[in-house]
């Protein structure tokens, strides 16, 4: 068995660039779909930061931190409900989801990914600040 080097599982640089560009490709298109489905700002604003109550996890330890983080920061999970919300016919739900993947998108664009759980500064996009060994 081989130890791990202290860069698995991090993402190359220039691989971070465009992983980051992607993210904020997808934050403008949630604003744009959000505009056209005739979202309130104020609404937008107030809700904005929800996801982030899913760091509470790390209250309790890193593991469960990085599952409940990562559980409310990955696409598919509001994928899923516009799929649900699509298929009950309850579109009402869109201007909520364009509000969550506009959150995930520019967490993502910041350098904030989903988390390894040994630590919340450990993402799939590298490391959050300097690195301390």
């Amino acid at each position: 068995m081989t130890a791990a080097s202290p860069t698995e599982g991090i993402v190359t640089t220039n691989a971070r660039i465009y992983l980051r560009a992607e993210a904020a490709a997808v934050f403008v298109l949630s604003l744009i779909l959000y505009v056209r489905l005739s979202g309130h700002w104020g609404i937008f604003a107030a809700l904005f930061l929800v996801p982030d109550i899913s760091m509470l996890g790390y209250v309790i330890n890193p593991r469960i931190g990085a599952a409940a983080y990562n559980a409310v920061h990955s696409y598919v999970t509001p994928l899923a409900a516009a799929a649900l919300a699509s298929a009950t016919q309850h579109e009402n739900l869109f201007p909520y989801i364009c509000i969550w993947t506009a959150h995930i998108a520019l967490d993502r664009a910041l350098g904030y990914g989903l988390k390894y759980p040994d630590a919340f500064r450990h993402t799939h996009l590298g490391y959050l600040g300097k690195r301390t060994e």
